[in-house]
């Protein structure tokens, strides 16, 4: 890095700061967002190789700064702002909670319990239907039926299902 060109640059902001704000502010439409340029330009003097052979001090200075106006604008439209980051925590987590997941394991094995108790053809032709998403006439050609009969069966399974568990 030339510390001299980086030192002469640094000491006219220095200088110029005011002239440099004002002049920035007005393209920019804001002193705010003036002021992190230039202060944003002060750490990019201080960090990056300058050329020796800058003729002009004033431009130099004000292209540095509305490129790192730019950059700032880029990199603050990546955040999320104060409000955004609050609505997302407060959203509630879909899991479902210990509680949930205890009453629906419990549900599973009481219907588990209650599906034992039918007769086997019938509780095949739930679980296909219910379970492998199969449809009748599927079930039907799987185990050699009719379709009448795997309607009726599954009709018998659903209300023998819901009567025992109290639905």
């Amino acid at each position: 890095m030339s510390d001299n060109a980086s030192a002469v640059l640094q000491e006219f902001l220095t200088l110029r700061y005011h002239d440099l704000k004002w002049r920035l502010a007005r393209h920019l439409g804001s002193d705010e967002i003036a002021a992190d340029a230039l202060q944003e330009t002060w750490l990019r003097l201080s960090t990056r190789r300058v050329a020796d052979t800058v003729t002009s001090p004033w431009s130099y200075l004000f292209r540095m700064a509305m490129n790192a106006s730019v950059d700032l604008h880029r990199s603050a439209s990546r955040r999320l702002a104060i409000h955004e980051v609050d609505d997302l925590l407060e959203l509630a987590d879909p899991a479902p909670g210990p509680a949930e997941s205890a009453s629906a394991q419990a549900d599973l094995q009481a219907l588990m319990r209650v599906m034992q108790e039918l007769p086997e053809r019938r509780r095949r032709i739930l679980l296909a239907v219910r379970v492998e998403r199969l449809t009748q006439p599927e079930v039907a050609r799987r185990l050699g039926i009719s379709l009448r009969l795997v309607e009726l069966e599954l009709q018998k399974a659903q209300a023998h299902c819901a009567a025992r568990l109290g639905r």
